[in-house]
């Protein structure tokens, strides 16, 4: 088997946004993770970008015009006059004003969307984007602290060159966005994993919720009880996932990777381990098909950093040392242990009985059995790409490159022996790098050639 392309994604300021004091979401989680994968040396096995930025326009290829352009004009300091509006948009508590809240949607939503662009045009095999996933948000309004949906405006862009895509979430919480989004539509398929029932947010992901006109059986959904452990978790998830490639037959995969479905979250209540949550991120990738792999939930920062971090060795099929390298700069937060993968049992029984789980697959199954097998699309012209990628040879014209996609030396982090930075030989970290430009562009790229762009 040849060794994917993987394509990293990652803005440096997206981890320095704050949803205020006391809130469970902690975007400085991407900051632990991208740290971790970088001590890791994980870096050198990946195309590594600074994310193009979402303007209004990308966001409103889903998103109502009015909801988009209520969150650009919002801001803790002029909140009050926007007062009447924060019902219509279910913003406040769960869903705050903060800060460059615009300006966090644009950098996550803008990575998701390069990463589905470089999809289609074979640039990658698969795509990370940590800061993505944010599968509660609505056409019309926020929801669960989630704003705008990454996932549903990256699978529009995949939907442009793919006949079927499939949607896999394995966070403890419903996809409701992103079900609700593709629900009456045969060309993309939603399988959620979730916790389901005593008014668990968001209360919806009963097994019955299977699609409707055209997208009738397209919505699968796994609900799960308390406690579930990695046995009984993984006997769900790769029959059901196997039976679904059979059927379906997609083109591209996009796998939401939400962190709270392990063990000891602060706001979850099963009991999986980073191994048995990146088991199912090995299975998905085994299956070779085009994949864009994104974050989601998560509110023990140190463990979804762990996770995340566990996975993307994963997925660039490189062993990585059990104990957290010394030189991270959060290595306090890993303590006692200071392990990548820890032993975590969790704080709840497994609710989940054989004949339950049994039922559940089985129900999964005869829900199959409706699916057209590899339902086919009419041809249509292809619509554009939000931007285009130069073939990278030597007389590519200089600003040419530049406007689509300047790549920056490849000795930007190298740490080898033929490093020309002889004052500081020790690998930076990645606060280093500059601010964000508004246009894709690689940041580093360990696989790729040298070359001389003067």
């Amino acid at each position: 088997m040849s060794q994917n392309r993987v394509a990293y994604f990652y803005e440096p300021d997206v981890g320095n946004f704050h949803y205020g004091v006391g809130h469970p979401m902690k975007p400085h989680r991407l900051s632990l993770t991208h740290n971790l994968v970088f001590n890791y040396n994980l870096h050198k096995k990946m195309d590594i970008f600074r994310p193009y930025q979402a303007t209004a326009y990308d966001m409103t290829r889903f998103h109502s015009e009015d909801y988009i352009h209520f969150l650009q004009r919002i801001t803790p300091t002029n909140k009050a006059g926007f007062a009447s509006s924060f019902h219509k948009f279910s913003v406040g508590d769960d869903s705050p004003i903060f800060p460059g809240l615009f300006n966090f949607c644009s950098m996550y939503t803008g990575a998701s969307l390069q990463g589905a662009v470089m999809l289609n045009n074979k640039l990658c095999d698969i795509a990370v984007n940590w800061s993505g996933g944010l599968h509660h948000a609505k056409k019309f309004e926020a929801s669960g602290f989630c704003y705008v949906n990454d996932i549903v405006i990256a699978i529009l862009e995949l939907l442009k060159y793919h006949a079927r895509v499939l949607y896999i979430d394995i966070d403890i919480h419903h996809g409701d966005g992103v079900q609700e989004a593709f629900y009456f539509t045969d060309r993309v398929m939603t399988v959620s994993f979730h916790k389901y029932g005593n008014f668990f947010f968001p209360g919806t992901g009963d097994m019955y919720e299977l699609g409707d006109e055209t997208g009738k059986y397209y919505s699968l959904n796994v609900p799960l009880h308390d406690g579930i452990d990695d046995q009984t978790y993984i006997a769900l998830f790769k029959p059901v996932i196997q039976g679904v490639m059979q059927k379906y037959q997609p083109t591209a995969i996009v796998l939401q990777c939400g962190a709270d479905s392990l063990a000891h979250d602060r706001l979850g209540c099963f009991s999986l381990s980073i191994k048995g949550h990146g088991e199912c991120v090995n299975f998905v990738k085994s299956f070779g098909v085009p994949l864009l792999v994104l974050g989601g939930g998560g509110y023990t920062i140190r463990n979804v950093s762990r996770c995340w971090t566990y996975e993307t060795a994963l997925l660039v099929n490189e062993p990585v040392d059990e104990k957290i390298p010394i030189t991270t700069d959060y290595y306090g937060f890993f303590a006692p242990d200071y392990q990548l993968c820890p032993a975590m049992s969790g704080n709840f029984s497994n609710q989940n009985s054989k004949s339950y789980v049994d039922s559940i697959r089985q129900t999964v199954f005869d829900h199959l059995k409706f699916v057209q097998s590899a339902p086919s699309v009419q041809m249509q012209d292809t619509p554009p790409d939000i931007f285009s990628f130069e073939p990278d040879n030597e007389d590519d014209n200089l600003d040419e490159r530049l406007e689509t996609g300047k790549r920056e030396a490849n000795n930007e982090f190298y740490n080898g022996e033929h490093d020309v930075d002889k004052t500081n030989t020790e690998k930076p970290h990645p606060s280093a790098l500059s601010a964000a430009q508004n246009k894709p562009k690689e940041i580093n790229s360990e696989k790729s050639k040298e070359k001389n762009t003067g």
